[in-house]
C-alpha cells in the first residue's frame, strides 16, 4: 500500500512539472511573440517619422513613400530574414533622405527638420531597445528548449529555437570617420 502511495505522488509529481515546464516553455514563446511584435511597433514608428520627414523634404522622388508603405504592409507576414531586408531598406531611405537635405541648407537649418531629426534619433533609440529585448526574450526561450529536463518537453511539444535578429554585414563592419 505504502509503495502505490509512493508511486502515486511521484507520478503527480511528474505530472506537476510537466505541466509546468509546458506552461514556461508557452509563456517564453509569448515573450518573443511579444517582443517581436515591439519591433514590429518601433518599425512603424520610424516609418511615421521617416514619411514625415520625407513630407518635410521637398523635392524627394515619390516612389521611396511608396516604397516604404509596401514595406510596411508587407511585414505583416514576414520571417525574420524578410524583416532584416525590409529594415535595411528603410536604412537606406533615411541615408537618401540626409543626403538630400545636406544639398538644402536652409532645410536643414530649419525647426522642424532638426526637430525631426531629433524624432527620428529617438526612434532609432527605441527601435534599439525593442530589438534587444526581443534577442534577450529569444535567448530565454532558446535556452529553455534545449536545457534538460525541459527539452523533453519541448521536443514533445515540437518546440524550434527562435531566429535572434541580427545585424546586417555592413553594419558590423567599422565606421569611417573622415572630415
Amino acid at each position: 500500500m505504502i509503495v502505490l502511495i509512493v508511486l502515486g505522488i511521484i507520478l503527480v509529481l511528474v505530472l506537476l512539472w510537466y505541466v509546468s515546464t509546458f506552461n514556461s516553455i508557452k509563456v517564453a514563446r509569448l515573450k518573443v511573440s511579444e517582443a517581436l511584435s515591439g519591433i514590429d511597433i518601433a518599425l512603424t514608428k520610424r516609418f511615421d517619422t521617416l514619411t514625415k520627414m520625407l513630407d518635410v523634404v521637398k523635392g524627394y522622388q515619390q516612389h521611396e513613400i511608396t516604397t516604404l508603405r509596401e514595406i510596411v504592409s508587407l511585414r505583416k507576414n514576414m520571417s525574420m530574414s524578410e524583416r532584416k531586408d525590409a529594415n535595411a531598406k528603410m536604412d537606406q531611405a533615411m541615408s537618401q533622405i540626409n543626403v538630400v537635405a545636406e544639398n538644402y541648407p536652409e532645410l536643414r537649418s530649419s525647426e522642424n527638420f532638426v526637430t525631426l531629426q531629433k524624432s527620428i534619433a529617438d526612434v532609432e533609440e527605441h527601435l534599439q531597445a525593442a530589438r534587444r529585448l526581443y534577442n534577450s526574450n529569444v535567448t530565454a526561450y532558446n535556452a529553455k528548449i534545449v536545457m534538460i529536463p525541459n527539452s523533453i518537453v519541448a521536443n514533445q511539444m515540437g518546440a524550434t529555437p527562435a531566429e535572434f535578429f541580427e545585424a546586417e554585414a555592413p553594419k558590423r563592419e567599422d565606421v569611417s570617420m573622415t572630415f
